[in-house]
């Protein structure tokens, strides 16, 4: 009868065992997955500098707008290697910039009469997009990776090893009501 004891005890070692193998293995997925959506924020905010840039020096905003965007973007470019804590609010800045001087949506739809500044806005908008899903993306992993962080086994066993605590990206990146008009 004794050996029915050790067939469940070694069951349940097995269990307890296949558990924290599991929980670290998608802990492990959660990191590369946080990692990747990192790299493709890192992308789409660079592509968003970018297209600012080349509406800021299009001609077609008001010199203080186009000087003020230009400026923003250009800092934004400049932070890409910059620690997450300082490149967060230059990246809002950014898009407190395209707010203000797109948020208008005659103005935006008279900008639009233009083929290539609409080209210009069309990428600007997509870029918006790509930034708000990309950042969106990023958060959840974030945020499913802490809920398993913050369980007693994983602290208790260092399933996450010695990978530093993700962080969310908060930050301004509403659209501007100017680009999401219907009729413009």
């Amino acid at each position: 009868m004794n050996w029915y004891w050790f067939v469940i005890f070694g069951l349940l070692i097995a269990m307890f065992g296949w558990y924290l193998s599991s929980t670290a293995g998608r802990l492990d997925r959660l990191h590369r997955r946080i990692e990747t959506a990192t790299f493709a924020l890192d992308s789409q905010l660079l592509r968003r500098s970018s297209i600012a840039i080349e509406l800021s020096v299009a001609g077609v905003l008001d010199p203080a707008s186009s000087e003020v965007l230009a400026e923003t973007a250009h800092d934004a470019r400049l932070a890409t290697d910059s620690p997450m804590e300082v490149r967060i609010p230059i990246e809002s800045a950014l898009s407190e910039v395209l707010i203000q001087a797109l948020d208008d949506p005659e103005e935006v739809g008279f900008l639009r009469q233009d083929s290539l500044t609409a080209d210009l806005i069309d990428e600007l908008e997509a870029a918006i997009r790509r930034v708000e899903l990309s950042r969106q993306f990023l958060n959840d992993a974030v945020d499913a990776c802490l809920r398993i962080r913050d369980n007693n086994l994983v602290h208790w066993f260092r399933l996450a090893g010695h990978t530093p605590l993700p962080q969310a990206w908060i930050m301004v990146d509403r659209m501007p009501e100017g680009l999401t008009y219907a009729g413009a």
